[in-house]
């Protein structure tokens, strides 16, 4: 039975009508219809070529899926080698390889594309005559495996080109991947049939295409984005972005967060502000691609025995993950607040194991609507501490609970409400809640306020829990007989105790005001608050007016400086810290040298030579302004061992960083 001339015709158009939603879909990211209205098309086109099977043909989108599994894999020699990128980390290496650049090519200035660098799975695709011939995996740059049977079920990557003139060969080349949602969706249906599950959306991606089986790939819902060509005849392109307008062209899809610059300063900023907003990009990127525009230029450039010399990867720390939130608890801080954090299914994230993460506070919780069971993407920059970044609500089956903030404190019963603004809830407890006096026992004996080694969580809570210490100047009262008495303190320890406590009497007034938790003030503000006013006596007798004068405080420091003082807890405070003996002046030096003059210096990481109260007072001794956070106006930053998000910030802003030596040679030179 032969198909009538309108049934002929509906083929076709039928075959048209998909590709052309595919394109909308997949190219254009601008669907005009819904998926059920899709299946209906796609469902016709099938009872169609179930009725003529002799009209069916490679390119149907019926044939996407093969009817049974291969074999194994055969091996492609790539028509055009698929070499490797460098890499790099630091503004710093992307200004060398624009000076390597302008130097080879004897040029002023480049014009260069930024592209994310998909976390997924390398492919070339080749179309002989504008159909699709073959896929295969970059492998080792010159063979790959041939995976055109799972390529093929792909609904983003094309069976025939988009085009009424097919070139007679035409190689695309991109990355296939998973989106993070589909990722999680997948791996959780695994994770019920009781079936391995995959560590991250590449993994998934890649054993999808090396499964025998093209069914089973199907599955998958596996994307893809193209970004190159290969091996081409019959197209002539001069630029990147003339091959991305060709790609698009010919249905394939793009990458629409491109960008383009014509200086490497436009290449950086954009790097920096990437490494803030890549966590809300539905799909996993590992960092950036940076090449040149003109392809004439890649061709003189041409390429080591390893990578091509005309583009580089700039490369985050894998530092993302999706997992599911068990539970939200409450931890309580020094100033009472209340502060959700989530537990987590075990997720690794940047080498680490990670199974908390903070939620920051109430209107945080609400702003993501983020609920107990909800699977969320959780984000580990550097040192910081893990971070609840969104929650993927697409993937809420119903159970999900939300979080209702407790009226009375976890720790001590008291009531709790919302702060000022309405982001936070606080214990109303000030002076009695154990959990408040842990903290600011804790903050107290930091190294870098007044350094009592020995205090550290468990001991501030052992001190707390046995009430030996029912405020922070109770330390200065401790005997060794009262130390014994703690669980697991001998006779050495409690002596070393004792000794750090005596030694932090004369740490001087500038880190005693950084380490009494005073509302506003950091751990900077307390010698800048110290070297206005060089003794406790002025300071308590300066109006607020005279506080707001202080570089970096304000009408609102001053305010929460001099309540803090005056209020009745504030004054029982001075009395015992009088009583207690301590040094509560400050020793201004005078200025030694102008090495720094009008420079803004951050120090960072533990140091070898100097303890860090030292070191900033160098800075300042010699002109310069010592800060505590990183930023443009930042001159450079000073980084001892173990440094961490700093000097992560220093190096995506192309702040110049010192060691300690170079920075002791600054001061010799100066």
């Amino acid at each position: 039975m032969s198909a009538s001339q309108a049934e002929l015709a509906r083929l076709a158009e039928l075959r048209q009508q998909i590709a052309h939603h595919n394109y909308l879909y997949y190219v254009e990211a601008a669907p005009v219809i819904s998926d059920r209205e899709f299946d209906q098309l796609l469902d016709e086109l099938t009872a169609l070529e179930k009725k003529y099977p002799e009209l069916i043909t490679p390119d149907s989108p019926t044939q996407r899926v093969g009817g049974s599994p291969i074999s194994g894999f055969r091996t492609v020699t790539h028509r055009v080698p698929m070499l490797s990128i460098d890499k790099c980390t630091t503004p710093a290496e992307l200004r060398e390889f624009d000076a390597r650049l302008r130097k080879l090519l004897n040029s002023k200035s480049l014009r260069y594309v930024v592209e994310p660098k998909i976390d997924g799975v390398a492919i070339s695709l080749t179309y002989v005559h504008g159909l699709l011939d073959v896929g295969v995996t970059r492998g080792d740059g010159e063979r790959g495996d041939d995976v055109t049977h799972n390529l093929r079920t792909i609904s983003s990557v094309p069976l025939r080109l988009h085009t009424d003139h097919p070139p007679a060969l035409f190689e695309a080349r991109g990355e296939i991947y998973m989106t993070k949602a589909d990722f999680a969706a997948l791996n959780e249906q695994y994770k019920a049939a009781g079936e391995r599950t995959a560590a991250n959306p590449r993994n998934f991606a890649a054993g999808s295409l090396k499964l025998l089986d093209p069914r089973e790939c199907a599955k998958r819902k596996l994307r893809l984005f193209t970004y190159s060509t290969g091996a081409v005849e019959g197209v002539t392109l001069a630029t990147h972005e003339e091959t991305l307008a060709t790609l698009r062209a010919f249905g394939f899809p793009v990458n629409p967060e491109v960008r383009f610059f014509n200086d490497i300063d436009g290449v950086i900023d954009c790097c920096h502000q990437w490494n803030d907003r890549r966590s809300s990009l539905p799909y996993e990127i590992d960092g950036l691609v940076i090449k040149l525009d003109n392809l004439k230029q890649r061709e003189e450039l041409g390429a080591t025995s390893k990578h091509v010399r005309w583009a580089i990867a700039y490369k985050f720390e894998a530092e993302e993950g999706i997992t599911r939130i068990l539970d939200i608890e409450i931890s309580v801080g020094k100033y009472g607040e209340q502060t959700p954090v989530a537990r987590l299914a075990p997720v690794q994230l940047a080498g680490t194991t990670v199974q908390y993460a903070s939620l920051h506070n109430a209107a945080q919780v609400k702003a993501k609507d983020i609920r107990i069971g909800d699977m969320a993407v959780v984000v580990k920059r550097g040192d910081i501490i893990p971070h609840v970044e969104q929650v993927l609500v697409e993937l809420r089956t119903g159970s999900e609970k939300p979080f209702v903030f407790p009226a009375n404190c976890p720790v001590c019963g008291a009531p709790t409400k919302l702060n000022e603004t309405e982001t936070t809830y606080v214990c109303t407890a000030t002076a009695t809640c154990p959990a408040q006096l842990q903290g600011r026992l804790e903050s107290f004996a930091k190294r870098e306020r007044m350094d009592i080694a020995g205090i550290g969580e468990e001991m501030a809570r052992a001190l707390v829990q046995s009430g030996l210490v029912k405020k922070v100047t109770d330390l200065y009262s401790l005997t060794e007989e009262k130390l014994l008495t703690l669980e697991r303190v001998g006779k050495k320890t409690a002596q070393n105790l004792l000794k750090g406590i005596e030694a932090s009497k004369s740490r001087g007034l500038g880190r005693l005001l950084s380490a009494l938790s005073i509302p506003n003030v950091g751990e900077s503000m307390g010698g800048l608050l110290a070297r206005a006013f060089p003794s406790l006596d002025r300071l308590l007798a300066a109006s607020k007016a005279d506080l707001a004068q202080v570089e970096g405080f304000g009408p609102t420091r001053a305010d929460s400086v001099w309540e803090f003082f005056h209020s009745p807890t504030g004054q029982e405070l001075v009395a015992d810290l009088r009583a207690a003996g301590l040094k509560l002046t400050e020793d201004v030096a005078a200025p030694v040298g102008n090495a720094l003059a009008g420079k803004t210096v951050v120090v960072t990481g533990t140091l070898t030579k100097y303890k860090r109260n030292e070191i900033e007072a160098l800075i300042e001794q010699h002109g310069g302004k010592a800060a505590g956070s990183v930023s443009k106006n930042t001159s450079f930053l000073v980084a001892g061992a173990e440094a961490g998000s700093k000097l992560a910030k220093a190096q995506a802003l192309g702040v110049p960083v010192l060691s300690e030596e170079e920075f002791d040679a600054l001061l010799r030179g100066g």
